[in-house]
């Protein structure tokens, strides 16, 4: 193919995605999308045109994929922030259980989200508030404990989650609910405990009318938001209860100002809390702000940091213990325990102070979760880039160059793919899984930090980082195989590729790049080097085998480049008294007849060799490497004989 020809299919390129450049600046449904092919066939267009236009239209909908993803990740942060916002400063429990209702639903994009209290008089839970519901019998249930999947959370204080409602026998079916979700045209449901300490109040659920998986981070999320919203019933409940308690009892003006004040005192606290996390303050910040409002000194400990006994307690309890001098309230979010808020020395704390510190730990498990998912939907679009270079199915230099730039990567610098893997045999299939995913999230962190990419691949970790400054592609792969190893606390071997330069321009580079690095991996195993980092220049004439570009000249170079430079520099014959050497097998004599020069000229002959290439020069591994070096030299200065 001529190059005015791939000028030609270049230009046809670039024209055939201007149609869909517009829908993607206007916003086009998926549907409009098909309608510039369509209208070349229409039109009778040649079939290169027509496969163009397919082409870019499948990138096109791919890059509106990825828009839509992002968006839809904004908006569940926002709702996220907008809620603890909101919450914090309701006063009125209807209006709070309107704002979680309508929350929970804007959160998981589900079709209706409703919520349901426990009665106790009566004995069963009823239906208090829906927000998308259609049918008025599904809005007046009222379920004996127990009973549906909404009885099951009840009474096991755990979250249930149903793909399809209907074929799910793990809960008691009833005419009655089966009834009222059947009007709802309800299918998957997902529903979680609204706690106050040990006791169940009632149920938070979203629910879709199709069949839907609900993942872990879903549950999570919603099982945070549930016990944020199961304080703010407690704190409505509360304020209601005290106010009856006033009016009741006619209660003398001192007593009602103090208790106003402790009440406003509360909620001061939740608004700097609340406004922290919009202004997107860290887990520290929210201690130092707790810190200032008990006066006293409040810090996060992660999982581990903070004596089990007191943790679990507080965990299992939902309150804040006291440990000898200090009170520790459990950061947790669906299960999980994240860490611990732990006030210290400070052993006399009033019940207000104590539920400022619970509510600190809510806090803190919202802002958390939050920064987990914000992190790892950064991790997946690092690995999704990386596996479109290595994958070469993304070859557009403009939209790679554009993606890795929101991720502050430059791939027009230099840069090395690095192999890596765990050296650690694991106890079981689930201990494996668990070292490959910490390896996973340390290579995520140091792709982050070094301007990279990092993706899970072939058991193991790929990345892709740049070369800085005095860097070569050896030291990389040492160091990353050294702070990869820190941060797992397991052996990590990593080969590296030479470096690679244009990757935007050439992404098909990285893919041969990341089998160089493979190669030198596995090398690295079979050497015993496990938990070290090497390139192909490192394993000397075998780097030829590893190396994907196959450095011949580097090798030469490395090997007896001193002996060819001597030979330039002084017109001495140092290369071929090296050839009649080994040819004469490695006996002076013989080589001396072969050379028809004196022995004594031979040996001085040899013994500047040995000046130039090293005292081991004549051991059996350079041995060999330099007779390699010696062939390919001459074959490569005088052409195939």
């Amino acid at each position: 193919m001529s190059r005015d020809h791939l000028s030609s299919a270049e230009r046809s390129a670039d024209s055939a995605e201007a149609p869909f450049l517009e829908l993607l600046a206007r916003g086009a449904t998926a549907d409009a999308y098909e309608q510039p092919v369509l209208l070349a066939r229409a039109e009778g267009l040649p079939d290169g045109r027509v496969a163009a236009l397919e082409q870019a239209k499948l990138l096109a909908l791919r890059v509106r994929t990825e828009i839509e993803g992002r968006r839809r990740r904004e908006a569940e942060l926002s709702a996220l922030f907008e809620t603890a916002h909101d919450l914090a400063g309701l006063r009125d429990l209807d209006a709070v259980l309107r704002a979680i209702v309508q929350r929970a639903r804007s959160l998981l994009g589900t079709d209706i989200a409703y919520l349901s209290l426990n009665d106790a008089a009566r004995g069963d839970t009823y239906m208090r508030v829906t927000e998308g519901s259609v049918a008025a019998r599904f809005q007046q249930l009222r379920l004996g404990m127990g009973e549906g999947l909404g009885g099951l959370v009840a009474q096991t204080a755990r979250p249930y989650v149903t793909d399809d409602y209907f074929k799910d026998d793990r809960f008691q079916h009833t005419r009655t609910i089966d009834a009222g979700v059947q009007d709802e045209g309800l299918v998957a449901i997902l529903g979680v405990p609204l706690m106050i300490g040990p006791q169940v109040i009632g149920v938070l659920f979203a629910a879709d009318r199709r069949a839907r998986v609900f993942d872990r981070e879903q549950i999570a999320l919603l099982g945070s938001f549930a016990a944020l919203a199961a304080a703010a019933i407690d704190s409505a409940n509360a304020l209601t209860e005290t106010r009856s308690a006033l009016e009741r009892l006619g209660r003398a003006n001192e007593i009602i100002r103090d208790r106003s004040a402790v009440i406003e005192r509360a909620s001061d606290v939740h608004d700097r809390l609340a406004e922290l996390v919009l202004r997107g303050g860290g887990v520290h910040d929210v201690a130092a702000a707790v810190s200032e409002v008990l006066d006293g000194t409040v810090e996060f400990t992660e999982p581990g940091g903070t004596p089990s006994m007191a943790v679990e307690a507080a965990r299992a309890d939902g309150h804040a213990v006291r440990h000898g001098d200090d009170w520790v309230a459990a950061v947790a979010a669906g299960g999980e325990l994240l860490g611990a808020l732990v006030l210290r020395g400070h052993p006399g704390l009033d019940p207000v102070d104590q539920r400022t510190l619970e509510r600190a730990a809510m806090v803190t498990s919202l802002l958390l979760l939050a920064r987990r998912s914000a992190s790892e939907a950064e991790q997946r679009v690092r690995g999704e880039l990386l596996d479109d270079l290595l994958d070469t199915r993304d070859r557009d230099p403009g939209l790679l160059r554009e993606r890795a730039a929101r991720l502050h990567a430059d791939l027009d610098g230099p840069h090395v793919v690095l192999a890596a893997r765990l050296d650690v045999v694991a106890a079981d299939a689930g201990q494996e899984a668990g070292a490959r995913r910490r390896l996973w999230s340390a290579a995520s962190h140091l792709a982050a930090t070094r301007h990279g990419l990092a993706a899970a691949r072939d058991g193991g970790t790929v990345l892709l980082l740049p070369l800085g400054p005095g860097d070569t592609a050896t030291t990389l792969a040492r160091r990353t195989a050294k702070e990869l190893g820190t941060a797992v606390q397991e052996a990590v071997t990593v080969g590296a590729s030479a470096p690679l330069d244009r990757l935007a321009t050439y992404p098909e580079a990285v893919a041969a790049a990341y089998t160089e690095g493979q190669r030198c991996l596995e090398a690295l195993r079979l050497l015993g080097r496990a938990g070290d980092g090497a390139a192909a220049e490192d394993f000397g004439f075998l780097g030829l085998l590893l190396a994907g570009d196959r450095d011949i000249s580097g090798f030469v170079g490395r090997t007896i480049g001193g002996v060819v430079d001597y030979d330039e520099r002084r017109g001495t014959d140092l290369l071929r008294t090296l050839d009649a050497y080994f040819a004469s097998g490695m006996s002076p004599a013989r080589t001396k007849d072969a050379l028809h020069v004196h022995v004594n000229t031979v040996a001085q002959r040899l013994e500047r060799v040995g000046r130039l290439l090293g005292e081991d020069w004549q051991s059996p591994a350079r041995i060999l490497e330099i007779q390699l070096a010696l062939r390919l030299h001459r074959l490569s200065s005088h052409g195939p004989r």
